[in-house]
């Protein structure tokens, strides 16, 4: 999803020389069809990733493949740790593997390292959280994006790697499946639709910070330019929401009213009870500022959605 979004803002910039490898999607295809060259990969296996890192030599690499739930990560913990370690690996591998014939190649790699990774740190009397805060994972998936960090960390330290390591906080938007707003946005397009009664939902007393996927893009963008390399930035939403604020939000657009029924099947066994980060380091380095309010990030989705199906 981050990367189809990446791919419409280059292309919209006039670059034209842009590669994206996939393995399956969750977004459409054809939503960014004649704006890369898309090649599929999946990032467990080095000999492919090798290849087509060696084959092409890219300028910048920003390494977004992962197993990104933290739900499935408790269901498939092997799978979300041979993604998100091991395919972290395969990247810089194949990079130093490129450099024993070209020495040379010196690539700018942006490593997309997550918000899960404080866990426990976030707490409201430690919130916003700054990047220097402990990493105590809570789930499989926390700990697999602990591992890519200091990986990506210790790549830089010994092997002079240009790598950044962007801790992205909840991140929304169009194409965007399987999050709170995703989920809220297709279930009210669903009950606008008559298909369904009500809307199903979690924990609605957690706290966000949501940051739109455009605005994401932007700072992964920009961090590319202006990061520090070896350093570590977090990229998180201005504003904390209360989740049971989307709701309103959903229903103010929409026009209708949503009649909401928690679902057991929808808590965690744990669950951070706020997550909001400090960008100010992002803000300093780079000059990026969120762009997108929740309100605008809302009714895109709903746009995309209904357009969709």
């Amino acid at each position: 999803m981050v990367g189809s979004h990446m791919i419409d803002m280059y292309y919209a910039q006039g670059e034209r020389d842009i590669v994206g490898t996939f393995y399956k999607p969750t977004t459409d295809m054809h939503d960014i069809h004649g704006k890369a060259s898309l090649i599929e990969c999946d990032v467990r296996y080095y000999q492919r990733l090798h290849d087509i890192i060696s084959d092409l030599q890219p300028d910048k690499i920003f390494h977004l493949a992962a197993q990104s739930y933290p739900t499935v990560s408790w269901h498939r913990p092997q799978e979300t740790m041979d993604t998100n370690v091991n395919g972290t690996i395969n990247v810089f591998e194949a990079i130093k593997s490129v450099r024993k014939t070209n020495k040379n190649y010196d690539p700018v790699v942006i490593v997309a390292c997550s918000s899960a990774e404080y866990g426990a740190s976030l707490t409201p009397e430690n919130t916003p959280v700054k990047e220097t805060a402990a990493l105590l994972p809570l789930h499989p998936y926390g700990v697999s994006k602990v591992g890519q960090d200091l990986l990506s960390f210790q790549y830089y330290q010994n092997d002079k790697i240009r790598c950044i390591r962007a801790r992205i906080f909840n991140t929304t938007g169009p194409r965007k499946t399987n999050d709170v707003v995703a989920d809220f946005t297709h279930r009210a397009v669903d009950i606008e639709r008559k298909k369904i009664a009500v809307l199903k939902v979690g924990n609605l007393k957690t706290k966000r910070a949501i940051t739109d996927v455009r605005d994401l893009v932007n700072a992964l963008m920009l961090l590319s330019d202006k990061g520090t390399w070896g350093d570590v930035y977090n990229i998180s939403g201005n504003k904390v929401y209360e989740i049971n604020e989307i709701v309103p939000i959903i229903e103010n657009y929409m026009g209708i009213h949503l009649a909401t029924e928690v679902d057991p099947k929808l808590l965690r066994p744990t669950d951070e009870p706020i997550i909001y980060g400090d960008s100010s380091k992002l803000k300093n380095d780079t000059g990026w500022e969120q762009q997108y309010p929740l309100e605008q990030t809302i009714k895109d989705m709903i746009d995309y959605i209904r357009n969709k199906s």
